[in-house]
């Protein structure tokens, strides 16, 4: 699943290509990842980490003044966040060394965007399961791991498209998702033609997380342009 607060995370990409970092970085972007910080040296990654704090290293192994598997080695120094290699460096021996010094995963350019993304989240989850929490809105409760509401004690089963939409809207809580995106989140690349589904889909998870759907507090519409979800967080 694509939660919501895992897309929180702050992550430090370190390479010395700018079109690598600038590539990486937009995926992100587009993906819902909100603090992204970009090095080009072990020098200056160290420094940004000092401050940074990431909670995830994506790292190239050639660089500039050193190499990544060293700024690794110095990175876990301060931290045990987990660290993904991107790197041009495709032999079994480069391979060998990132894991053999513990190295979460490790990938070869050229990448596909969407298997970077299908890692980073595997990461993600895998390191910071235990923090996934409750969404906590107005009158009811989403809980992303069992895909439910709890409202009044009640627990109520999300659809997967439900969980879709619920997923992209807290993702950007408090903020418009345009309806394009949230159709593209639960229908896939080609969303032309599912407006009226979307507001039927809209129409059903307001019935499991409003107290009144008739008059949405949590899943507001901005006419014109989208929807909005509002945690007692975002508010």
């Amino acid at each position: 699943m694509d939660s919501g607060y895992l897309k929180n995370k702050r992550i430090l990409i370190v390479d010395d290509e700018p079109e690598i970092l600038n590539m990486v970085v937009s995926i992100l972007d587009a993906e819902g990842f909100i603090s992204i910080e970009t090095a080009a040296s072990v020098k200056d990654a160290l420094n940004l980490a000092a401050s940074f704090q990431p909670e995830l290293a994506i790292l190239d192994v050639m660089l500039p003044d050193g190499d990544g598997f060293f700024l690794m080695e110095q990175l876990r120094k301060t931290g045990g966040y987990p660290v993904l290699f991107l790197t041009a460096c495709g032999e079994d021996k480069d391979k060998f060394k990132g894991f053999g010094i513990g190295a979460d995963d490790y990938m070869v350019k050229p990448f596909l965007p969407k298997e970077l993304v299908f890692r980073i989240m595997a990461i993600l989850r895998r390191s910071y399961k235990d923090e996934n929490p409750l969404v906590k809105l107005k009158d009811s409760e989403i809980n992303f791991d069992c895909a439910e509401v709890v409202k009044n004690g009640v627990h109520i089963a999300l659809t997967a498209k439900e969980y879709d939409i619920l997923a992209a809207l807290y993702r950007n809580a408090g903020r418009i998702v345009t309806i394009d995106s949230l159709c593209e989140a639960a229908w896939g690349e080609n969303p032309f033609g599912y407006e009226n589904s979307l507001m039927a889909h809209i129409r059903r998870i307001r019935e499991k997380i409003e107290l009144n759907p008739s008059r949405p507090v949590s899943l507001i519409t901005v006419k014109g342009l989208g929807y909005k979800l509002v945690t007692l967080d975002s508010q």
